[in-house]
């Protein structure tokens, strides 16, 4: 008999496909018209073992590639309140502009020179063509800044070789040196000693040029500035448009990083779009491939698909305890003003600043992230006096930051619907109204607000809830409803220990007196109900103070066993004692109702 052959271990390798497991079939789509991106021969690549621990450069293009996208590009005044904006976030470096399209950029630069806007510490960059007419009214836009940078394109890629310019690499590349001689003199001419000026120069298409033509053009602009020590030049490799996976991104720029020659005193900069949806994987692994600095807008506005966003990408290495050195403390003044200023609306999904971003409707989501708070509320008063949950490392499980670090409340994060469970309803009263209810009394409240979401349909509020809760277990004493209404108690104890308890209550609608015995005051309360027909054992108890001081009310909760039913209870008041008989009156009401 024939020893069957050992099964190879599959790890690393894709699962095989059979006639039995593949069930798609071919689209009929036109994927003939379409090429693959080129891998970039770099064996040796280094950037997979990286990790980003500091911000890298941040540079706003928000009011230049950002307003061009838009179908009603801003006016000054919306110009101006974003600029202000980023200024306030703390962006050192903006692009502002595109002066020599037109009268509105170009007075919008003067504006905000000439009235003292900018800040000595903040750097504007206006983009340019390489036209020397353009160059000219670019450098002139500048005039009296502090601190400036002229920003030159053009493309370098194959296709606008052969189609829009028509011209050869040796075209194209004087385009970019004549560009930058350009720059150069016009700033000399045109801009005072008052003026700190910087250089950046963009191969435009990077993604679709070849490798060695984009280092041969860049160098040879270099060799035009000639960047030294106090002298930097920004050599920016946008993604014009997205073409590839962020892994061969990150290549690029490694091979780039590699071959320049004055990679010392090169700010290389990545600019990508979104095209393919991984412009954010794209600028973080291009760090880690040896970029210095990143350029894109507040929640990715842009061309298309968009830029980068830069929201996202400063709140992804805040999460991971890296200060992104840009405020996001208020994320909800910055989605207003983005709004306003864009004329368009935040998705609610979109990371770290949608509306339901911190939001959980599942019932099972919900559970984990009410024992997460209260798991670290726990560690922190192990701690010890003065130790508070902000001391601690974030971990609450849904949730990859703390809402209130982006000026969020604590409101938002449970939303109960059909989805939600006991976790996120339990939840909502405890964090709203300091009622910590046990686990079985979790599990019938739910039960009471899934029949409600089932039988209405759509979200239940906290105040839909709390007031879903008050009518089960805490009517309003002026709307009461139940058997048993209770106005006043007295306990006496004997000498055996054992309490009697006199109540005064009205039953069913008459006032009357109510006596009874046991060993204290509930199990007397339990007797003193059997002279109305009630039968009821207590099964569980508990109780928690709901605030601290003189005037502190506590929370009463009690499981009875009521005539074959099993109910929960809950009464509040400044006296334990009232407060568990209140709870008893509120499962006994319940179980009658």
């Amino acid at each position: 008999m024939t020893a069957a052959k050992p099964v190879e271990p599959t790890v690393g390798r894709p699962t095989p496909v059979t006639n039995a497991t593949r069930l798609q079939k071919p689209s009929g789509m036109p994927v003939h018209k379409y090429g693959g991106y080129e891998a970039v021969d770099i064996p040796d690549r280094t950037w997979p073992e990286q990790r980003i621990t500091r911000a890298p450069r941040w540079l706003s293009t928000d009011l230049r590639d950002g307003n061009q996208a838009l179908i009603d590009p801003m006016s000054p005044a919306r110009k101006r309140e974003m600029f202000d904006l980023l200024v306030r976030m703390g962006y050192k470096e903006i692009e502002v502009g595109f002066p020599s399209s037109g009268d509105t950029d170009f007075n919008f630069v003067r504006s905000i020179i000439e009235e003292g806007a900018i800040p000595e510490d903040v750097t504007i960059s206006v983009l340019t063509q390489a036209r020397e007419d353009l160059i000219e009214r670019t450098v002139e836009s500048l005039h009296g800044a502090h601190r400036a940078t002229v920003h030159l394109y053009n493309a370098t890629a194959p296709t606008f070789r052969r189609v829009v310019f028509r011209g050869s690499k040796a075209d194209i590349k004087q385009i970019a040196v004549d560009g930058t001689r350009l720059v150069m003199e016009y700033a000399e001419k045109i801009l005072g000693p008052e003026t700190v000026f910087g250089y950046q120069y963009s191969p435009e298409i990077f993604t679709d040029t070849e490798l060695d033509f984009a280092l041969e053009v860049c160098e040879a602009v270099c060799d035009v500035w000639q960047p030294e020590a106090g002298r930097e030049i920004i050599l920016n490799l946008p993604a014009t448009v997205e073409r590839s996976t962020p892994s061969t991104h990150a290549d690029r720029f490694e091979w780039m990083s590699r071959h320049l020659t004055r990679r010392e005193h090169v700010c290389l900069s990545v600019h990508p779009h979104n095209d393919r949806g991984t412009a954010v994987a794209a600028a973080e692994l291009a760090i880690m491939a040896g970029a210095d600095r990143i350029e894109g807008c507040l929640f990715g506005q842009g061309e298309r698909t968009g830029n980068v966003d830069l929201v996202t990408l400063g709140m992804n290495l805040f999460s991971q305890g890296v200060d992104p050195e840009i405020d996001f403390s208020q994320i909800d003044e910055i989605r207003r003003t983005s709004e306003y200023c864009n004329q368009m609306e935040i998705h609610p999904r979109h990371p770290y600043a949608g509306d339901l971003v911190y939001t959980a409707f599942s019932g099972s989501h919900q559970d984990a992230i009410k024992k997460g708070f209260d798991a670290m509320e726990a560690d922190a008063a192990a701690r010890g006096e003065g130790v508070t949950v902000d001391d601690l490392e974030w971990a609450v499980p849904y949730l990859p930051i703390d809402p209130k670090d982006v000026g969020r409340s604590y409101e938002a994060v449970i939303r109960v619907n059909s989805q939600s469970g006991k976790g996120g309803i339990a939840y909502v009263l405890k964090n709203d109204h300091k009622l910590d209810l046990p686990r079985r009394m979790q599990i019938e409240f739910s039960r009471i607000i899934q029949a409600k979401t089932d039988a209405e349909g759509g979200e239940v509020t906290p105040a839909q809830i709390w007031s879903t809760f008050q009518d089960e277990y805490l009517p309003n004493p002026e709307n009461a409803w139940g058997r048993v209404q209770l106005r006043s108690g007295q306990s006496t104890t004997d000498t055996d220990g054992r309490d009697t308890l006199t109540v005064e209550a009205t039953v069913d609608g008459t006032d009357t007196v109510l006596t009874g015995t046991g060993n204290g005051p509930i199990s007397a309360f339990f007797e003193a109900l059997q002279a109305i027909g009630i039968d009821a054992r207590l099964l569980d108890y508990t109780e928690h103070t709901m605030s601290e001081g003189a005037s502190a009310q506590a929370a009463s909760y009690i499981e009875c066993a009521i005539d074959g039913k099993v109910l929960w209870g809950i009464g509040i008041d400044a006296n334990t004692t009232r407060a568990s008989l209140k709870a008893v009156v509120s499962a006994v009401n319940r179980a009658t109702r």
